[in-house]
């Protein structure tokens, strides 16, 4: 089961972290928490932790009228929400990767008609970003 969208982009790593956030906005989606995994490995783990990873940021998306459509009709839904967005650039990479879940999982998870009424329009919404990312790779 493939569960994530995936664009691979020829900009800088603080690039593609600004243009996500911008394109995310355009779809309706707030970024409610950011994890800036380097900096976490490298305080809690050390340097060499850090630089294995490279540049890794998970972006914690949120679309508040998506999200209550989705909460209303199953509860149990919040342990799935955010949508986690990845922005990520090994060490040494030339390119930057850009990631967003499939939220066809969290139908395939529930079985609810009403989550996949919704998962729907976030796919649309979430491959519009990426989409604005690299439109060719969309």
């Amino acid at each position: 089961m493939t569960y994530a969208h995936t664009v691979t982009l020829a900009i800088p790593f603080e690039e593609a972290v600004t243009r996500t956030r911008e394109l995310l906005a355009e779809q309706g989606f707030g970024v409610l928490t950011e994890i800036d995994i380097h900096a976490t490995f490298g305080a809690k783990l050390g340097a060499e932790s850090a630089a294995a990873v490279g540049d890794y940021v998970i972006l914690g998306a949120c679309n508040p009228t998506l999200s209550e459509r989705s909460i209303t009709a199953e509860p149990t839904i919040g342990v799935l929400l955010p949508c986690n967005v990845v922005v990520r650039r090994a060490p040494g990479a030339t390119e930057t990767t850009v990631q967003t879940i499939d939220p066809q999982t969290m139908v395939q998870l529930t079985g609810s008609p009403k989550i996949k009424e919704v998962a729907d329009e976030v796919d649309s919404r979430l491959r519009k970003v990426l989409a604005g990312l690299a439109p060719s790779a969309a």
